[in-house]
């Protein structure tokens, strides 16, 4: 008998060879139809897999993120059956799940191809996966596998095969198709009851632009048609709240090709919008025992020698800057922690002053390729609201959990209210990619643990997504539209004050290294405010949008007026602005819907005469008449934060 434990903890014992399906049938028959995979010891496997020593099991649904990759994956070989029955003589590339979905990069030889095709190759899918054929896994040797795909034609197999280790290649068959694959799968093609094909590109085999462009087939399936109904509407949301799109509408940001891609210009309206972002973190900030400072864009290639930026990112990044001094060379500032170390180091530091907050809203720059650069959540010059605290041990997880309290206030003013905390640990059998010592890693990886734990956050666990100089908490925050985001990071780090020698006189004299914990509530402003656009559709909360409101008089007669109302209101630190165009009220008013302006103030005869505004509320209409003092007074208490 063997011992299966469950993740609540329960422990059950079966015969060995007993399948997490059968675990699930020994469950309920309700569970057991849902099952799509399981992990077993952490490890994914088909549902079908036999386990014959003790283990930790988790039974996978659609509900897991494992369970709908596996769910991805199994469907991308269901595309690729029906795309060989459609069009016989297809080669094959990869086809792996993603995020949303899964691809397959095939190569259909002379035949053309678009979107135009999909839908034949959709009612195709349905038709096979109505047959409910298993995914049915078996192991070859090398020289069979090479075989089989040297009779099929198809070179890109071949290639693959290669690569792999005799006596560890397994194929997978469902219906008339046979994939080389490592797997898991679900159990059969019955699971799969609604496809959609989503989008068709090129890739290079392999990603060598020196090799043929294969067709890149991109795909999404569900278990219920009304899943994927659901997930049809909210990309069309998704496209109407692009950030893109808005920030071109709002007139927030742009970009120039004379200036450089991934280089973000920021409008008059998006400035003043940044800036107030900017303004409430560091109020938060002062108030939270923050220094301010401020650091240069370049930084000598021996600081990021010493930090080990160099090392890691050199041969990736902005290449060197030389000097007219022999030898001389300078980098664009790939991170803003380098700097505050020296910071840090230019005065002797006592227990006493410990612990010292340094923060700078910092830009950075780092080079990414060019086909990753989207709108402003990928750039290559990006502003960090950066702040790094230097502490001594035992102050470790109490300043941690500070920190956390800012993070959360940062959320809760702009309206993220769902999240959940990562804990990033390091990779145990991958200990090269990082640096430190073990028992430093340990150390601050503890701290993490019991600070998230301490302040009752909602947390997972994810092994090997550490930084290579320290383990973090990342906050995974969902939208309106429940997509999920990384926003805010907070990281312990014991290795950069070891290579800077970073040291303060403790209460016994002698010298110790402190502490560092890297910090930043919104991550990018960059990148942040990307979220915030598309996660409130434009609509900001009242107190950071760039114009709260627009005074929209009937004729020009009624321009002065309007002029009083515009100075009274901006006298009050309430910002808005007035519609002068020569254009009827009902074009306006529609033009100030689509800038998203939260308040309209229509003036005509009677709110002349009477000292009056009519108000309209963006998406709410009409809000009734209102003295200039009412309005002021109903304006002040919707954007208090």
């Amino acid at each position: 008998m063997i011992k299966i434990t469950l993740p609540d903890g329960s422990v059950r014992e079966y015969e060995s060879g007993t399948t997490p399906h059968q675990v699930a049938l020994s469950i309920s028959e309700g569970l057991a139809r849902n099952v799509l995979a399981a992990e077993v010891n952490g490890t994914v496997v088909d549902s079908s897999t036999p386990i014959h020593s003790d283990a930790n099991l988790k039974l996978l649904t659609w509900n897991d993120s494992n369970g709908k990759s596996t769910f991805w994956h199994s469907s991308a070989h269901l595309l690729a059956e029906a795309l060989e029955t459609l069009y016989p003589g297809t080669k094959f590339g990869i086809g792996p799940a993603i995020e949303t979905g899964f691809y397959y990069d095939v190569d259909f030889g002379d035949r053309e191809f678009s979107s135009d095709d999909f839908k034949k190759i959709e009612d195709k899918m349905l038709e096979l996966a109505r047959s409910k054929s298993e995914y049915i896994r078996e192991g070859v040797s090398k020289a069979d596998a090479l075989k089989y795909f040297e009779a099929k034609g198809d070179e890109y197999k071949l290639d693959l095969i290669k690569d792999l280790e005799d006596g560890k290649i397994t194929f997978y068959t469902q219906g008339s198709f046979t994939d080389l694959c490592r797997g898991p799968h679900i159990p059969n093609t019955g699971f799969i009851k609604a496809v959609k094909l989503m989008n068709v590109a090129g890739a290079y085999w392999r990603g060598d632009e020196t090799r043929k462009q294969l067709t890149r087939i991109y795909g999404v399936t569900f278990p219920k048609q009304s899943e994927l109904t659901e997930y049809l509407h909210l990309l069309e949301e998704a496209k109407k709240r692009d950030h893109r799109k808005l920030g071109k509408e709002l007139e927030l940001f742009t970009f120039s090709e004379k200036v450089g891609m991934g280089l973000p210009l920021w409008l008059p309206k998006g400035t003043a919008l940044r800036e107030r972002l900017v303004n409430f973190l560091q109020k938060a900030q002062q108030k939270a025992g923050y220094d301010q400072v401020i650091t240069p864009h370049i930084g000598h290639k021996n600081l990021y020698v010493t930090s080990g930026h160099y090392d890691k990112y050199g041969a990736d990044s902005f290449q060197p800057i030389k000097t007219p001094q022999e030898g001389e060379e300078f980098f664009l500032k790939p991170m803003n922690c380098p700097h505050h170390c020296e910071i840090y180091k230019s005065k002797p530091r006592s227990y006493k002053d410990l612990p010292v907050r340094l923060a700078e809203f910092g830009t950075v720059y780092r080079y990414e390729q060019s086909g990753e650069l989207h709108g402003l959540t990928r750039v290559r010059g990006f502003t960090q609201d950066d702040a790094h605290l230097f502490c001594r041990p035992d102050q470790v997880k109490e300043e941690f959990k500070k920190v956390i309290d800012l993070v959360l206030y940062v959320f809760k003013a702009l309206g993220f209210d769902s999240y959940i905390a990562q804990v990033s640990l390091r990779d145990p059998e991958n200990k090269a990619k990082y640096i430190g010592t073990d028992e430093n890693w340990d150390l601050a990886e503890r701290a993490i643990i019991e600070a998230a734990a301490e302040k009752g956050l909602s947390t997972v666990v994810e092994t090997g997504e550490a930084a290579f100089y320290g383990p973090k908490l990342d906050f995974m925050v969902k939208d309106a539209l429940g997509r999920k985001w990384q926003l805010g990071t907070i990281q312990v780090d014991y290795n950069l004050p070891e290579r800077f020698e970073l040291e303060y006189t403790g209460s016994d004299n002698q010298k110790h290294r402190p502490v560092m914990i890297h910090r930043a509530p919104f991550g990018s402003l960059e990148r942040f405010v990307a979220v915030l656009i598309e996660h409130c559709g434009g609509n900001f909360p009242l107190w950071l949008t760039p114009e709260q409101f627009i005074v929209l008089p009937i004729s020009e007669k009624y321009e002065d007026y309007g002029k009083k109302v515009l100075e009274s209101l901006n006298n009050s630190d309430i910002r808005g602005l007035i519609d002068f165009r020569d254009e009827k009220i009902g074009r306006k008013i529609r033009d100030a819907e689509v800038k998203k302006i939260p308040f309209m103030l229509i003036i005509g005869e009677k709110e002349m005469e009477d000292g009056t505004v009519s108000v309209r509320k963006h998406g709410e209409g009409d809000q009734g008449t209102m003295s200039i003092e009412a309005f002021r007074g109903h304006l002040q208490k919707e954007f208090l934060v």
